[in-house]
């Protein structure tokens, strides 16, 4: 989504700043050893940065699925502007885990899911989140090898105990907030929980037929189908109304001299 959304923040006069996390591209470090407080800990720190620049006028957060979590924290604790949650979530990671769960059995999952949920011998994903669930919490380090695959065990860890609700508690400024009507991954429902608990002004949508990839896909909602969704553009009408949401939250504020 980042190029698109930085174009059309582009055409509405709202410069963007974009980085890739620890270990990705040119970003010295390992992504799978980064815990998701020090990747919060990396965007506060590009947000001060940015603020400190005579030329940069207020400065906004977006963040999409995890990434929607610390943009919140930014404008809970660091100054953002104005923040745009994509895809996020008011759950525990645990809570999130086991609604997830709930949801189906295992052939509407994604490979990797029907692969694990095979060598523990559980048909429904309930006996698979709970299992799941156990061993990450088992684990020790940052990374670790579970069924096979290697894992970012720290961040998983820090996952599933982190509660979004407190840092939305203390947000005061403009957080509209989308997810997907057929996001499997965190719950629509949230959104309703969201524009209680934040105390600043909240806008929540939910997208027909939005998934958490960000595409529109008119049939069941299935992580099934995350190979096929994305084979096809971020959903357009989306990249518009988040582009349009932060030109318009953002305060007006002349560039410091």
């Amino acid at each position: 989504m980042g190029g698109p959304l930085a174009a059309a923040l582009a055409a509405k006069g709202v410069a963007s700043y974009r980085y890739d996390r620890r270990g990705v591209g040119a970003t010295p470090g390992d992504w799978q050893a980064t815990g998701i407080y020090q990747h919060r800990a990396d965007a506060a720190a590009a947000l001060r940065q940015l603020a400190e620049l005579p030329e940069i006028g207020a400065v906004g957060a977006i963040g999409y699925s995890e990434g929607a979590l610390h943009a919140a924290a930014l404008g809970a604790h660091e100054g953002a502007a104005a923040v745009v949650m994509i895809s996020g979530h008011t759950m525990t990671g645990e809570e999130t885990l086991l609604w997830f769960a709930g949801l189906k059995d295992a052939e509407g999952l994604s490979w990797p899911m029907r692969l694990i949920a095979l060598l523990l011998g559980r048909r429904t994903m309930r006996g698979v989140a709970a299992k799941l669930t156990a061993r990450i919490k088992a684990t020790k380090g940052d990374v670790a090898r579970l069924y096979g695959f290697k894992v970012p065990a720290r961040s998983m860890r820090e996952f599933l105990t982190y509660d979004p609700k407190k840092d939305l508690a203390e947000v005061r400024v403009p957080l509209p907030a989308v997810t997907g009507a057929k996001d499997v991954q965190v719950s629509p429902d949230d959104l309703d929980v969201l524009a209680s608990v934040v105390p600043g002004p909240a806008e929540v949508r939910r997208l027909p037929d939005l998934t958490h990839l960000l595409r529109r896909d008119p049939g069941p909602a299935s992580q099934s189908t995350y190979g096929r969704q994305y084979a096809k553009p971020v959903d357009p009408g989306l990249v518009e109304e988040v582009s349009a949401w932060i030109a318009a939250g953002l305060p007006t504020r002349s560039p410091r001299p």
